[in-house]
């Protein structure tokens, strides 16, 4: 089934921030949009190259209105000592979230059941707190920064312009131009 559309549910787990740790809750969630983004563990191979990945974007996704969190299934404990001992994790600015109890990766469907990880899934999330987008790989396959920023600006784009899609390689400000989906377009594509 589909998770598109379906709106989070509550939760409130510890994170590691800038130094500190802090609470993080749905209502920290509400009314922004924002990018969960499970991986299996820290102290990994993949993981590691993909938090560094989205800490050097992570300028571009404040600038267009969202906050990253990523998750997985160690404590904030395990987060703030891998912080501080990997010079890529080291980059990291956005909230760690520590998901020990597996909440939110049994809420967003993503644990591996009896290992206690989650699955390599990102989710994007309106300020409705609904998923508007949602992909889920093998722990061998890393994923991709810009594209997920991508996918973010379009989802805010639809959002913002009903009536309006964006095709494949769409870019805010790139040459691929939206389309108004209508009887004229049909079969001209």
């Amino acid at each position: 089934m589909s998770q598109i559309g379906q709106e989070i549910g509550d939760f409130s787990v510890m994170a590691y921030q800038d130094g500190d740790f802090r609470e993080v809750t749905k209502n920290d969630v509400w009314g922004k949009w924002s990018l969960f983004f499970f991986y299996p563990a820290d102290f990994t191979f993949v993981c590691p190259t993909e938090l560094e990945d989205l800490a050097n974007l992570y300028d571009k996704f404040v600038a267009a209105g969202a906050e990253v969190y990523s998750v997985s299934c160690d404590t904030h404990f395990v987060h703030k000592a891998w912080h501080d001992s990997s010079e890529r994790i080291s980059k990291v600015r956005y909230p760690m979230l520590a998901d020990p109890a597996a909440v939110l990766a049994n809420d967003f469907q993503v644990l591996i059941e009896g290992d206690g990880k989650a699955e390599r899934g990102a989710f994007i999330v309106d300020p409705e707190g609904k998923i508007q987008v949602y992909e889920v790989t093998a722990g061998g396959i890393g994923r991709k920064a810009e594209e997920l920023l991508r996918l973010l600006q379009a989802a805010q784009f639809v959002a913002e312009h009903g009536d309006q899609v964006c095709p494949a390689n769409w870019e805010p400000e790139g040459t691929v131009e939206t389309l108004k989906p209508g009887i004229d377009l049909v079969g001209a594509l």
